[in-house]
């Protein structure tokens, strides 16, 4: 909790540090420094130990409760008593977001589930979609500059944060997501688009963090992170968290049993290639369930296909798939020989697919040849990926005391490959046309989206909670973001679709950005007000949550009541003391 009062920011060489985050510039004190073994130097641990008061001043700071722990002999300087309140908030998002918290009931949901929690745990969420961050310590701030969710609109301190995390368990996440899925669709088709991708951990020791196959090698362990999405509906639907050390082709069947669970009967499952193999499609039909499967690589049964039936369909219009650069033909075949069911192949054309992998090949295989050549004459082995496509020549039989002496190309296999690019198949397990097979798995693009909004505009690429509670709690947080801000982003495609020019304000980034424009201030202590009307952008964008000028106007004045209700002070909730601040600061 920040103080109100001033100091000067300590004169310590090499310690300190200024870090801006929004409209603030944070002040960071270096407590000491641990040797990261990957990496192989020590790394420091810092801890936010004020804020500047301007930027101007970049000496005089609002020190926190850390700073009096770390520096004690320093005394605060005292201030006119300020409002913990800024006097100018942003309405606008926080209409827009109550909105769809309204629709979706999410209020009640997380009532029943977590009690006096549920306001704290929407505005937690509401922070991550406003502010593209996750820092708990930064929150205070955000909090101060906008209605909240929370009982009373009050002001959480950023150690209330957490505390939260701390005591938010398990089994009421369980009740949220049971009841959460309870209320979805369950008698019509429906198809759950799954996909997964996995969180770099900064923590200390977690059950589920271990070194796996991350897709971005940070050099850290991981921890897995999956997502299903209804396709149909446009809802996510649950996720899933295990350790990274487990492969996406080995997780399929619990996701299976979890869709069962929910009671989902009548359901389809769109899958990328991570998890095709053989054991998941003899499972998938042993429970009755339907899939579209993007084929790992060109198979030689692929291949044979594409061998087979090129030239047939890659020009014909009637083979062209409406909205795409692409052609496609089905054929019906049996996946493996002791397959007891026919497949849909769904072979498809892309030439400007063709043109980039066709463009990718050559540049590697010409980088391939180049480093080949530079080591003729060197006792070396050659081994894959070289091998695969040349033939090495040495000077003798008898490996580690041979010369290598040229590399000859395999004009077979990469001719082969090249004529292979610009193709690929979707396999269904159910009849589909290729356009159908097509259109239902670029709709996979949902979940792929939900997951780049989790890593760019919610600030979750990495992990520093120091608990498994925490880490379970902050990702449930992150689920509960994704829920609003995907509803979020749906509307004002909607929106978009029926208008006649497109428009920078219809992306989620953009409308919170001309959303927050919309403000309410108190003048003299009074009542907030809204400043002046709503623009015409303004109308437009709310429009796409359903409302107009006048929804605007009563919604504003709601707020403006609870705010003269509420306390003018930084809640800063009694318990257990946290074990540092360096946990706040690194919490997020």
């Amino acid at each position: 909790m920040y103080l109100s009062a001033t100091v000067k920011v300590p004169e310590i060489p090499g310690k300190i540090t200024r870090r801006k985050m929004g409209t603030n510039v944070y002040v960071l004190f270096e407590v000491g420094r641990v040797y990261d073994p990957k990496r192989q130097f020590n790394v420091p641990q810092r801890v936010t130990i004020g804020k500047l008061v301007s930027e101007a001043d970049n000496m005089q700071m609002q020190p926190n409760e850390k700073f009096l722990e770390l520096f004690p002999e320093c005394r605060p300087l005292p201030q006119e008593q300020a409002s913990v309140r800024s006097n100018t908030i942003s309405a606008g998002t926080f209409i827009a977001l109550d909105s769809i918290v309204r629709e979706y009931k999410l209020r009640q949901l997380l009532d029943d589930a977590f009690g006096r929690d549920a306001g704290f745990i929407l505005d937690l969420a509401a922070y991550m979609i406003v502010s593209e961050d996750n820092a708990a310590q930064y929150y205070p701030d955000y909090a101060r500059r906008h209605p909240l969710f929370t009982e009373g609109m009050s002001v959480k301190s950023d150690s209330s944060v957490s505390r939260l995390l701390s005591r938010m368990g398990r089994d009421q996440i369980t009740a949220f997501l049971d009841a959460w899925n309870a209320r979805q669709d369950h008698r019509h088709r429906i198809y759950i688009s799954y996909d997964s991708t996995n969180k770099n951990s900064q923590a200390g020791e977690l059950d589920l963090v271990e070194f796996g196959h991350p897709k971005t090698d940070m050099g850290l362990p991981i921890f897995n992170l999956s997502l299903a999405f209804d396709r149909t509906n446009q809802i996510p639907l649950f996720y899933e968290l295990y350790p990274g050390s487990i492969p996406d082709v080995c997780q399929l069947r619990y996701l299976i049993e979890k869709i069962v669970a929910y009671n989902y009967r009548s359901v389809g499952v769109v899958l990328d290639r991570g998890y095709f193999s053989r054991a998941n499609i003899e499972f998938m039909d042993e429970k009755k369930i339907q899939f579209l499967l993007m084929v790992k690589g060109c198979r030689s049964l692929v291949s044979d296909f594409v061998t087979a039936s090129r030239g047939s369909f890659e020009t014909d219009r009637a083979c062209r798939v409406s909205g795409a650069d692409v052609y496609g033909t089905t054929i019906r075949h049996k996946l493996y020989d002791s397959d007891k069911k026919q497949r849909y192949f769904h072979l498809f054309f892309s030439p400007s697919k063709l043109a980039q992998e066709r463009a990718a090949l050559e540049a590697r295989l010409d980088a391939m040849a180049a480093e080949l050549t530079k080591l003729e004459g060197r006792e070396v082995e050659i081994d894959a990926p070289f091998s695969r496509y040349f033939t090495c020549h040495y000077s003798g039989e008898t490996k580690g005391s041979r010369k290598f002496l040229f590399a000859e190309e395999k004009r077979d296999v990469t001719k082969q490959e090249l004529e292979l690019c610009g193709y690929f198949c979707i396999i269904s397990s159910e009849t589909m046309t290729a356009q159908e097979a097509y259109s239902l798995y670029r709709g996979r693009d949902a979940s792929e989206k939900l997951f780049r909004s989790d890593k760019s505009f919610l600030g979750a690429r990495s992990q520093r909670v120091y608990s498994n509670e925490a880490v379970q709690a902050k990702i449930f947080i992150e689920f509960v973001a994704l829920i609003i801000r995907n509803r979020f982003y749906n509307l004002l495609k909607e929106q978009m679709c029926r208008l006649v020019t497109r428009r920078n304000t219809m992306t989620v980034p953009g409308a919170i950005r001309e959303l927050e424009k919309i403000e309410m201030t108190r003048r003299n202590g009074a009542q907030y007000m809204l400043d002046y009307a709503l623009t015409k952008t303004q109308k437009m964008l709310l429009q796409s949550f359903g409302l107009n000028a006048d929804d605007t106007v009563s919604r504003a004045m709601e707020i403006a009541r609870k705010l003269a209700e509420s306390k003018n002070e930084i809640v800063n909730e009694q318990g257990e003391e946290d074990d540092a601040q360096t946990e706040v600061d690194e919490l997020y």
